[in-house]
């Protein structure tokens, strides 16, 4: 059946489709000053690729390099370079740009580094978007010097390079990560943040063109018969999906939805992406390096799951109290304190075809016969389909497969340091655990000599139970007297205050409040053998990691998994005690901090 013109489809690439298109831009038949004038360094269209996606590349090179040499530094300097006073100094101005961060209205900011590494990327683009001129050619109806505004064209490039990097930041298994010891989920942030620089870059490449079709009058004639428009408007619309749904209280308003579309949404936007560049010059290679890039670590992280862990796994579902849920998984894999692994449930529904984070809360033990440990906060979704199967059979098992471990400290192991302050709130108790246990563990059988104290606040009044009994299996398996020398628990129970459900969101000690909350004989002598006290009231974390920074010419570690506003006690307590560092105040020789958001 034959179509009319209007109605006639144009193929998504012209033909016959090549790897690159050709770079000869053909003779020019302008005066000379106008030719020099189309090909100038800037504009030049057939070049623009170099300009433009090249040093965008670069950038994002750069940046991966000054971290990876900066974390390589780190790790082979002499133990007696870092107690002088001038590396001290210099490490705690580093820290202290890492560390400070503000509470504007009751939002917590990211750090100052952070800001100022997103400051550096946002003049990049805005020098290279609106730095060269013109930003539109001045065609006339005798003279065309291109089709393509410059504007959009550069922006268009710049936007195209950002594709690779854009999807290794959102990998758990991948190399930025390897070669910087930075963990994917604190790499999450610049996941999002160039998702919004592309996202705006391929902003500035549309309106452009738009604007000079409606100048010309042809817009609807060039959407009709241009596959090139329904590539591009396809590839923005679901672009633009990706970015908002990305927005922080969006996706944690809706993360089942978001979870199960991000994927989807992601795939046609590669592939209209990779339809719209139409094989131009060197586009088609950023998709290539995209691909090769993003396998690996796909299949990498796919190895780990159906190879190295494969199908053998079971976890086991305990209720520990009506809030909290036990999961026990016996394995071989072996793992880091901290570090969390990503868990497949295989009788859960549609909760079987996607995989949650989870902090693990024990460690390896030294016969391989390991037990992964999770302590679960019931939140509705997948952990509340869990917590009914416990519920309904305690000790119940079922299927899983494990993808990980991932994150974790990096490159700092808690027995470099003389002193640790270990905070937990709310579900972030579970992720002190595993680095308590790893401390009992140092001092009974390798012998380490350093102090330990373990702040958790909760709201959850079955709490205390749960964690007495765990850190008394941990003292059981590590501890030959039952007495751990160096270590003291502060348990802050909350749930007597009257408030709402943010009751940890600020927390300040009430010295008033602190005291035992009434306990059994028993309970009260497992406690004292473990070095437990049970308080009231919330810990003021500021004076507590103040306290700990002040103990001068020892080594502070400071960790933190908590709400957003713990953290940033925390982390202002720490940035403080770098300034102190720096003023070469009567404190500690060095004081690092790790903070770990929630996660199940």
């Amino acid at each position: 059946m034959q179509m009319s013109g209007a109605m006639k489809m144009v193929p998504f690439l012209d033909q016959p489709v090549m790897l690159h298109s050709d770079r000869d831009p053909g003779k020019c038949t302008m005066t000379p000053e106008q030719c020099a004038y189309k090909f100038s360094y800037w504009v030049f269209w057939y070049e623009a690729d170099h300009r433009y996606a090249l040093p965008t590349v670069a950038f994002f090179l750069v940046a991966i390099i000054l971290f990876t040499i900066s974390r390589l530094i780190s790790k082979v300097t002499p133990q007696g370079l870092k107690r002088k006073s001038l590396w001290s100094r210099l490490v705690a101005g580093l820290r202290f740009i890492s560390y400070k961060s503000w509470n504007i209205w009751g939002w917590n900011t990211h750090s100052l580094g952070t800001y100022m590494l997103a400051a550096a990327g946002a003049v990049f683009f805005l020098a290279m978007t609106l730095g060269p001129h013109p930003y539109y050619w001045p065609n006339t109806k005798e003279i065309s010097y291109g089709g393509s505004p410059p504007i959009a064209t550069r922006a268009g490039f710049m936007a195209l390079a950002c594709l690779p990097f854009l999807i290794v930041l959102g990998a758990k298994a991948n190399p930025i990560t390897a070669l910087t010891g930075i963990s994917h989920e604190k790499l999450n942030i610049w996941h999002n943040w160039v998702a919004w620089a592309m996202f705006v870059l391929a902003l500035v490449h549309t309106f452009p063109f738009i604007i000079v079709h409606i100048e010309k009058g042809d817009l609807v004639e060039t959407w009709n018969t241009g596959g090139v428009w329904v590539t591009g408007v396809v590839a923005l619309i679901a672009q633009a999906w990706l970015t908002f749904m990305s927005i922080p209280w969006i996706r944690n308003r809706y993360y089942e939805f978001f979870k199960a579309t991000h994927l989807f949404m992601a795939l046609a936007f590669v592939i209209f992406f990779f339809l719209h560049c139409d094989f131009r010059m060197s586009s088609w290679d950023y998709f290539i390096a995209t691909a090769v890039i993003y396998t690996m670590c796909f299949l990498y992280s796919q190895c780990k799951t159906y190879i190295e862990h494969g199908f053998r796994h079971k976890a086991s579902l305990v209720p520990e109290t009506n809030d909290t849920l036990k999961v026990t998984i016996d394995t071989k894999m072996t793992w880091a304190p901290g570090q969390h692994i990503f868990i497949r449930f295989l009788t859960c529904g549609v909760h079987a075809f996607t995989a949650h984070p989870f902090t693990i809360c024990s460690v390896p033990q030294k016969d391989n016969k390991n037990q992964l440990v999770f302590y679960v906060k019931h939140r509705g979704g997948l952990t509340g389909r869990l917590m009914k199967l416990a519920e309904k059979n305690p000790g119940v098992q079922i299927p899983v497969m494990l993808d990980g471990p991932y994150g974790g400290i990096p490159d700092k192991h808690i027995d470099q340091f003389d002193k640790s302050l270990i905070v937990g709130g709310g579900a972030g108790a579970g992720f002190t655990l595993s680095l308590l246990e790893n401390f009992i563990y140092l001092t009974s059988f390798v012998g380490y000599k350093a102090e330990m104290k373990v702040v958790v606040a909760t709201r959850d009044p079955g709490m205390r139970a749960w964690f007495t009994q765990a850190v008394e299996d941990i003292a059981a398996r590590h501890s030959r007297s039952g007495v751990i020398d160096g270590l003291s628990i502060d348990i802050h129970e909350t749930h007597h205050e009257q408030g709402s459900d943010t009751a940890l969101d600020t927390l300040v000690h009430h010295p008033k409040s602190e005291k035992d909350t009434s306990e059994t004989g028993e309970e009260r002598r497992r406690a004292e053998m473990l070095g437990i006290r049970f308080l009231t009231g919330r810990p003021d974390l500021p004076t507590l990691t103040r306290e700990f920074a002040s103990q001068r010419d020892s080594s502070v570690a400071v960790v933190v998994c908590g709400p957003a506003s713990m953290n940033y006690d925390v982390s202002e307590a720490a940035a403080t005690a770098q300034r102190r560092i720096l003023a070469q105040g009567d404190c500690a020789r060095e004081v690092w901090l790790h903070t770990e958001s929630f996660s199940y």
